[in-house]
């Protein structure tokens, strides 16, 4: 489903500021949010299977359009810790190509967003998530997709997950969301589908997962933008 002129379109949209997102160059000439090479690395990006090791219990199959590396992360730092907003159309884009690969066929789909807390939305510059969310359900609409975004969770507060090492961010994650009360059944035959933008130990999709479990809208799979790869020991 990827349309490989509106995605250089999203990007060569955003004007200011001249740095790239993803390389930092200023280049001359820049009027983009990345440049043309950048542009092309991401654009080469294709969605695949990823899998924690080892998963924590309750994660669900889980696909990532690439590795923590290189211009996907640094777009993805650019949009989250230096209020890069307009980078949300893109990169939304981008996580609405993961779902349609992890999902499959055509059907109802509910995208379910990891939430903030409301100390990470205050410093990362607003519901970076909840951003992603819409301009994915918009780009899966367009593709005939039915989608629906649900605020199904909220977090409740909790350590920033980059301060904590795996065995910190499981234990964080275990108590760390809530079902909200008028969280729907979900429609028969509807796939639901939990987003987040990077997955590293899987332990706040797990969690998110079995929260949702426990209320009856057991999650199909995890959709990410970028996945952490462990580093061979010296």
């Amino acid at each position: 489903m990827r349309d490989v002129g509106r995605l250089v379109a999203d990007l060569g949209d955003l004007v200011l500021p001249v740095e790239c997102a993803g390389c930092r160059e200023r280049r001359p000439g820049l009027r983009h949010g990345v440049c043309a090479d950048c542009a092309a690395a991401l654009d080469g990006l294709r969605p695949r299977p990823v899998r924690p090791t080892p998963a924590p219990a309750g994660l669900p199959p889980c696909v990532a359009l690439g590795p923590y590396a290189g211009p996907l992360r640094e777009v993805l730092l650019a949009y989250k810790d230096h209020g890069r907003h307009g980078l949300a159309r893109p990169l939304g884009a981008l996580l609405a190509e993961v779902v349609a690969v992890a999902v499959g066929a055509v059907r109802p789909v509910l995208l379910v967003p990891v939430p903030d807390t409301a100390a990470a939305a205050r410093a990362r510059y607003g519901d970076h998530l909840g951003r992603l969310a819409r301009h994915c359900a918009g780009r899966l609409r367009r593709a005939g997709w039915p989608v629906e975004v649900r605020r199904a969770v909220r977090a409740l507060p909790r350590p920033d997950s980059v301060t904590l090492d795996s065995a910190g961010r499981a234990a964080a994650a275990e108590t760390a969301f809530r079902v909200r009360d008028r969280w729907a059944p979900v429609p028969a035959g509807a796939a639901v589908v939990v987003l987040d933008d990077i997955v590293t130990t899987g332990s706040t999709l797990a969690a998110v997962s079995r929260a949702l479990s426990a209320t009856g809208g057991s999650p199909a799979v995890a959709a990410v933008l970028a996945a952490t790869e462990k580093r061979a020991p010296m």
